[in-house]
C-alpha cells in the first residue's frame, strides 16, 4: 500500500471543502478507496461526539458520549490507540460482529486541541503501524481544514430540541421542569426571552424563571405580573381558541390589546403557543426586542417543545399526587405510618419530642353514634391539633384514634407546653384527648423513643385522661 499516494489523494481534496461535513465526508471516501475498513470521523457537538461521516458499515452509532467508548477515551486524552484485538478492550464499541482491530486518532485544531476523532476499523488482517501514520497525519489535515471553514457544524435546532426534550423528561420537579422548558424555548427559537404562564383552579399564574433572566425576560414578567389574571387569561384563551401565532416583523402596526402589556416591556418579536389542554394549560410566549420575522419552522419547534413540557409537567403532577395518596390518610389528610417511619429515623437526641396522642372516649363514640359520626369527630380534631402546632410541627395519624406529633424543642418543658396547646385545643372541638411526651435521648432508637412516649400515654390513660404526661429520662 502506498500511504503517500492516500495522503495526496484526501490533501489535494480538502482545500476544495467548503463546509466542515464536506471536509470529512471526502476525508472518509478517499480513504476507504484504499482501506477495506469501517471508517467515521464524529466530532464534539455540544456536549457529545457526533458521527459527522462514516463508510463501511452497516450501522454506525449517530452521537456517542464524550468519554464512551474507544473513541471516547481518543477524544479525552488526545493520544491515538492502536488496537490489535478489540475483544481484548472493555471500551470497544462494537459496530460489525467481524471486527478485529481498530485505529482511533483525534483530530486536533492547529493549537493540538482535540476537537473529534477519526476512527478505522478492521475485519482482515492488516498491518496496523503504517495505518496508524497514515491516520494520524490525515487527522492533522481535517482539523486544521475544519478549523479554516469555522469548526465542527453546529448543533442543529431539531438536535438542540431533542437535547432539551431528554433534559425535561429528566426534571424532578416542577419548577426544574419550568426553568428547563423556558432555557429551551430560548435555544432553540434563538429569540431573547421567553415565560410560561399556566392555569390553574386559583387563575393564570407566571411559571418558574430561569435562574439568570436577562432584561427583556425581567421586563416582560413584571409587565405580565402589572396586567393581572384577567389579562393572563385572555392570553391563554386567545392562544387556545385560535391556535399559536407569531410576529411577521412588520414595523407600525400596533398589538392588539391582550398583547400591549408585552409591547410595553419593549417586545417587537413575539410567538405564542398554546400549552396543555385549554382547562388546565397555559401558553408559551417566546420574545425578543429585535424586529425579526419568525420562520414557520420555529413555530412549529415551540409547538412541539410546547408539547414536550406538558407532558412532562403533568407527569410530575401525577406522581405527586399519587406519592400524596399513597402517603396520607384518605380521612384526616394526614400522613401515615410510613412517612412517620421516616421523620423519627432523622431524630435528633436532645430536641426531638414525640407527642403520642390518643383520643379519649373513641370507642363510645363509634358504639353509640356510628363510624361516620367517629370519622367526623376525627377530620375535626386532626384539623384542630394540625392548627393548634408551630410552624414546622409535624402531625401524624398512626392507627384509628391514634396520631403522634414530632417536634424539635429546646428542652423538655417546651415539650409539655406544646402537648397541653394540643390538649386544650381538643377541648375546644368538644371532645377531650391523653399525650404521652417523650424526648429523644443519645443512643436511644426511635422506636425506644416511642414506646417511652406510648408508656406516658397510658399513664395518662390510668389516672383520668384529659392531660399531659412527660416521660421520665431512661
Amino acid at each position: 500500500m502506498d500511504h503517500n499516494r492516500v495522503i495526496r489523494d484526501v490533501t489535494v481534496r480538502l482545500p476544495m471543502a467548503s463546509t466542515a461535513v464536506e471536509a470529512c465526508q471526502w476525508t472518509v471516501d478517499a480513504l476507504a478507496r484504499y482501506a477495506p475498513a469501517t471508517i467515521s470521523v464524529l466530532l464534539q457537538v455540544h456536549d457529545r461526539l457526533r458521527c459527522i461521516a462514516a463508510t463501511g458499515s452497516w450501522h454506525v452509532f449517530s452521537t456517542v458520549p464524550p468519554k464512551a467508548g474507544i473513541v471516547g477515551r481518543v477524544y479525552a486524552s488526545g493520544v491515538g490507540a492502536t488496537v490489535a484485538q478489540v475483544a481484548d478492550d472493555p471500551d470497544y464499541l462494537p459496530l460489525r460482529p467481524d471486527v478485529t482491530a481498530e485505529i482511533c486518532v483525534p483530530v486536533l485544531d492547529p493549537a493540538g486541541r482535540p476537537i473529534g476523532v477519526l476512527d478505522l476499523q478492521w475485519s482482515d488482517p492488516v498491518e496496523l503501524g503504517p495505518w496508524r501514520e497514515t491516520a494520524e497525519r490525515l487527522a492533522n489535515r481535517l482539523g486544521a481544514r475544519i478549523v479554516a471553514l469555522g469548526g465542527p457544524p453546529a448543533e442543529s435546532r431539531s438536535e438542540k430540541l431533542l437535547r432539551h426534550a431528554a433534559a425535561m423528561t429528566a426534571a424532578q420537579t416542577d419548577w426544574e421542569l419550568m426553568t428547563a422548558a423556558i432555557g429551551a424555548a430560548r435555544d432553540v427559537s434563538t429569540l431573547a426571552a421567553a415565560v410560561l404562564v399556566l392555569g390553574g383552579r386559583d387563575g393564570p399564574r407566571l411559571g418558574a424563571p430561569t435562574r439568570t433572566p436577562g432584561e427583556l425576560e425581567h421586563r416582560l414578567r413584571a409587565e405580565l405580573a402589572e396586567a393581572g389574571t384577567p389579562a393572563l387569561g385572555r392570553m391563554i384563551g386567545r392562544a387556545h381558541r385560535h391556535g399559536a401565532a407569531y410576529t411577521l416583523g412588520e414595523a407600525g402596526h400596533p398589538p392588539t390589546v391582550d398583547y400591549a402589556p408585552l409591547a410595553r416591556a419593549g417586545v417587537r418579536t413575539l410567538v405564542v403557543v398554546p400549552v396543555g389542554p385549554p382547562d388546565t394549560g397555559g401558553v408559551l410566549l417566546v420574545a425578543d426586542e429585535r424586529l425579526l420575522s419568525p420562520d414557520p419552522t420555529t413555530v412549529s419547534l415551540m409547538e412541539l417543545l410546547a408539547g414536550q413540557a406538558w407532558t412532562c409537567l403533568d407527569r410530575l403532577r401525577t406522581l405527586a399526587q399519587l406519592s400524596e395518596q399513597a402517603n396520607s390518610d384518605p380521612l384526616t389528610g394526614l400522613r401515615h405510618t410510613g412517612p412517620f417511619g421516616q421523620r423519627i429515623a432523622t431524630a435528633t437526641p436532645g430536641r426531638t419530642a414525640l407527642l403520642a396522642i390518643d383520643v379519649d372516649g373513641f370507642k363510645s363514640v363509634n358504639d353509640t353514634y356510628g363510624h361516620q359520626a367517629g370519622d367526623r369527630l376525627l377530620v375535626g380534631l386532626a384539623r384542630a391539633l394540625q392548627d393548634a402546632l408551630r410552624q414546622g410541627d409535624e402531625l401524624f395519624r398512626v392507627g384509628g384514634d391514634e396520631f403522634v406529633a414530632v417536634i424539635e424543642v429546646n428542652r423538655p418543658a417546651e415539650a409539655v407546653r406544646i402537648g397541653e396547646r394540643l390538649a386544650e385545643a381538643a377541648r375546644r372541638t368538644g371532645q377531650t384527648i391523653s399525650v404521652g411526651v417523650a424526648v429523644a435521648e443519645p443512643r436511644e432508637s426511635p422506636e425506644a423513643t416511642l414506646r417511652r412516649a406510648d408508656q406516658a400515654l397510658y399513664t395518662v390513660k390510668r389516672t383520668g385522661r384529659d392531660a399531659v404526661h412527660l416521660a421520665p429520662a431512661t
